[in-house]
């Protein structure tokens, strides 16, 4: 029994960059070259409740595909997938041996008590089910047990690994492998599902072909890595590495002709491959869809496609939702301003002279002698930081923050300083000071830290050094960790603990090589 098998997407998982209009002679060509390769499994399309066009890989009749797997081959599976909700399982007629062998089920995190139901209905109409969720990696640990739990008692024909957003390392693939492994039913076939957004699938592979196990594993793959944006794992280059580091099994030759006699023409037409704004979808943890919406709208260069990408918020970032991104964008557009004057106007004040930066945290009050004491040393400019000191002396307030600014509305107007950021455009008034917005985030999560921001709107200006005095950072004391009662709420030391960590690599980032100091205690790791 074979313990790798190859399962070949390309005609669904290619079809989003065609929109599976492949032509029917092309569909035929290209089952019966992969016939003809030794492939696996052969995924033949879609299944969806739609009207059928022939020239398509998208069916809502199983008997749809039957012309173009005429004759089967013995040994190869032929498979079609149904995105849950797609097409009701009443409308999937029972299985003959005819047409496809198997359906691949795919279907999100909260869809799977639903899901379960389909694929009951599936198997009893003789299907072989392959239970594939989407994004493995939005699953912790609890979540996945139980789910493999549920699996095992479903006792499908494969479970699957899928990389939706193309995030994994090698570490990341071994993890999870050896996690499902270990509680999956070792009958269960494993499979994995990559996207190439980091350039790592095809060693992501090796890595699992490789291991010392006995279950029986299955890697997809495209032919020529056709797919959505970065595309997939190439047919082509695992066939071969099998064929010298495994066994001799797959035929290549057959795998190029497909490329070059069906797919080139569609590549010339519309590319797919590596690319920077999908390498940021997955350096930012986000669906590649809204990497493609930016793209698409040929407005942004690849540093703002960055910056609105790190704005998503990480609860709706795994799940593409167009409205999400269409308001990003559109806030993103709105605050852009040109700030040459106001940044004039700060290099005069700070150039060539230390910067102190005041946060909000309780040691502002406790070190506060301290601090005036300093500041009439040695003269630097001061600026706080989304909030009005009451016991140390600033010479301006930088305000970046909505949530900030709804407690500090009624002082702003006596505060003789006042510097904004450009989202903040419509909310203040015309007298204060604004920078752009967008110029001063920094990457990924908390990008847009204050603190951060006004280091480096500082450092453009040209301070000398910069002093940090309340950045504290959090416990899980509520006291300790602000100077204002209003901003104090409860954290437990995980979420603590993950606070500090990332602000901390935002100001490490935003810092880079200026000389600084931290005029009080602070739990950041600077």
């Amino acid at each position: 029994m074979k313990r790798i098998s190859i399962l070949d997407c390309t005609l669904r998982d290619g079809g989003y960059i065609n929109r599976w209009h492949f032509g029917s002679d092309a569909i035929s060509g290209i089952i019966e070259l992969l016939d003809t390769a030794g492939i696996d499994i052969i995924e033949c399309g879609f299944l969806r409740d739609q009207a059928y066009d022939h020239d398509k890989t998208v069916f809502s009749d199983v008997n749809q595909i039957v012309p173009f797997i005429s004759p089967k081959k013995p040994g190869v599976l032929y498979v079609g997938m149904i995105a849950l909700g797609d097409i009701s399982p009443e409308q999937i007629a029972p299985y003959d041996g005819s047409s496809i062998d198997g359906i691949r089920l795919t279907f999100h995190k909260h869809e799977w008590g639903k899901a379960r139901k389909t694929a009951v209905e599936l198997m009893e109409k003789g299907y072989k089910v392959f239970i594939q969720p989407v994004g493995t990696t939005s699953y912790s640990d609890e979540e996945l047990l139980r789910l493999v739990g549920d699996v095992n008692s479903l006792h499908p024909f494969a479970f699957y690994l899928v990389d939706t957003l193309g995030i994994m390392y090698r570490h990341d693939v071994l993890r999870f492998f050896y996690f499902i492994d270990h509680n999956l039913d070792s009958d269960i076939r494993l499979g994995f599902h990559s996207h190439n957004n980091l350039q790592v699938s095809f060693a992501n592979a090796q890595e699992l072909l490789l291991e010392s196990t006995k279950r029986q594993i299955i890697i997809d793959t495209s032919v020529y890595g056709m797919g959505r944006g970065v595309g997939n794992l190439p047919t082509e280059l695992l066939t071969e590495f099998i064929n010298v580091n495994v066994e001799q099994r797959y035929a290549i030759m057959p795998l190029l002709t497909i490329a070059d006699q069906y797919l080139m023409s569609i590549y010339a037409e519309t590319p797919w491959g590596y690319a920077l704004p999908y390498y940021l979808s997955a350096k930012e943890h986000c669906h590649p869809n809204y990497a493609a919406y930016l793209i698409n709208k040929e407005t942004l260069n690849i540093e703002a496609i960055s910056k609105v990408l790190s704005m998503l918020p990480v609860d709706q970032s795994d799940l593409y939702h167009q409205d999400l991104i269409e308001k990003l964008y559109d806030s993103f557009q709105s605050c852009q301003i040109d700030d040459t004057a106001v940044c004039a106007a700060l290099t005069e004040k700070v150039s060539d002279r230390e910067a102190l930066i005041l946060g909000p945290g309780a040691t502002i009050s406790s070190y506060s002698e301290m601090l005036q004491n300093y500041i009439s040393v040695n003269h630097p400019y001061v600026v706080s930081v989304n909030f009005i000191p009451d016991t140390v002396s600033a010479d301006a307030l930088f305000i970046s923050n909505q949530k900030r600014l709804d407690l500090l509305k009624n002082y702003i107007g006596t505060y003789p300083n006042v510097i904004a950021t450009s989202n903040l455009l419509n909310e203040l008034p015309t007298n204060v000071q604004f920078v752009n917005y967008t110029d001063y985030l920094g990457e990924g999560h908390v990008g847009d830290n204050a603190g951060a921001m006004l280091i480096r709107l500082l450092c453009k200006c040209g301070a000398s050094r910069i002093l940090l005095a309340g950045f504290d950072g959090f416990g899980t004391n509520v006291e300790d960790n602000y100077c204002i009662p209003s901003y104090k709420r409860m954290l437990d030391k995980v979420e603590a603990d993950k606070k500090n960590a990332d602000i901390s690599r935002q100001l490490r980032l935003a810092l880079g090589g200026i000389p600084y100091a931290s005029l009080t205690p602070s739990r950041y790791d600077i």
